[in-house]
């Protein structure tokens, strides 16, 4: 194997591993944001599970967490403001960084 052929395994294993952990980042973020909702709209119990698995689902739409946004939202309306979701957004995926890194 060249050189070569050895950095770009490297880099592809990076990559790899790099998404792995967005991935793993951005479900963590979303489970808590679900959580945050269900508890706002007073779900427990089986509820809240079946509740925060929608969210989890509603995440494999499309790319990014616009679809995320939207499904909570559409449940939240009246609840809470989108700039509280927005906010509580941000919250939960840096606390869920934090957790993730915590644990490597």
């Amino acid at each position: 194997m060249t050189t070569f052929d050895e950095r770009k395994s490297a880099f592809e294993s990076k990559f790899a591993h790099d998404e792995q952990l967005r991935f793993t980042v951005e479900s963590r973020a979303n489970k808590l944001l679900a959580a945050w909702a269900a508890s706002l709209l007073g779900r427990t119990g089986d509820a809240e599970t079946r509740f925060i698995n929608e969210v989890l689902m509603a995440d494999f739409e499309e790319p990014g967490r616009e679809d995320v946004f939207r499904k909570v939202a559409s449940e939240l309306e009246g609840v809470t403001n989108v700039d509280a979701i927005r906010s509580k957004m941000d919250e939960t995926l840096a606390e869920a960084k934090s957790q993730v890194m915590g644990e490597i």
